[in-house]
C-alpha cells in the first residue's frame, strides 16, 4: 500500500506541482488525486494495525534507547548494522505517521486550485520523502544483514519455524 501510494503520489505531483523537479508523464487530472486518495484512506487503517503489531509484537526490530550511544562504538560490526537497521524501521513508521497524517490535513482542492504553499502540503512532501529514503534503505540493509535467503523469503507466503 505504501509503494501503491509513493507511485500514485508521484503522478499527482507531477501532474500539477512539479516545481522541484517533473518527469511530465500525466496531465493535470482530477481523477489522480482522489485515487491517491483512496489508497492513503486503505493505508491508513492496514497502518493502524502493523503500527500496533510493531510496538507489541515486533518491538524487538524497533529502536531502543541505548541503540544511538552503542551505535557510535560498534561501526562497521554486525550488531552495528542490525542496530541501524532498527533505526531505519523506526524512521519508516514515523514517516508513515507524518505522512498519512499530514495527507489528513490537506484539502484536495488546494492542488487543482493552484495553492501549493500550505504548510500540511509541505509536511507531507517531506513525509513521503522520507518514507522513499527509508524503504530504499531498509532494503539495503535488509540485503546487507539478511542476505539473498532474506529477500526470497519476502516472496514465499509459508510460514518457517527455523
Amino acid at each position: 500500500m505504501i509503494i501503491a501510494c509513493l507511485i500514485t503520489g508521484f503522478l499527482v505531483y507531477d501532474s500539477w506541482d512539479g516545481r522541484f523537479g517533473k518527469l511530465g508523464l500525466t496531465v493535470k487530472n482530477r481523477s489522480l488525486i482522489d485515487i491517491h486518495g483512496t489508497f492513503a484512506f486503505v493505508l491508513f487503517f492496514v497502518f493502524l494495525g502493523f503500527l500496533i503489531v510493531s510496538i507489541n509484537i515486533g518491538r524487538n526490530r524497533l529502536i531502543k534507547l541505548d541503540d544511538l550511544p552503542k551505535l557510535i562504538n560498534k561501526v562497521g560490526t554486525k550488531i552495528w548494522w542490525h542496530r541501524l537497521h532498527r533505526i531505519v524501521n523506526t524512521t519508516i513508521l514515523l514517516a508513515a505517521i507524518l505522512s498519512i497524517g499530514s495527507g489528513k490535513l490537506q484539502d484536495e482542492n488546494w492542488l487543482p486550485s493552484g495553492e501549493m504553499n500550505h504548510i500540511w502540503y509541505y509536511i507531507h512532501l517531506t513525509g513521503w520523502l522520507i518514507m522513499l529514503l527509508a524503504i530504499a534503505t531498509h532494503l539495503l540493509m535488509s540485503a546487507k544483514i539478511g542476505g539473498i535467503s532474506l529477500i526470497l523469503s519476502m516472496f514465499r507466503f509459508k510460514f518457517s519455524t527455523k
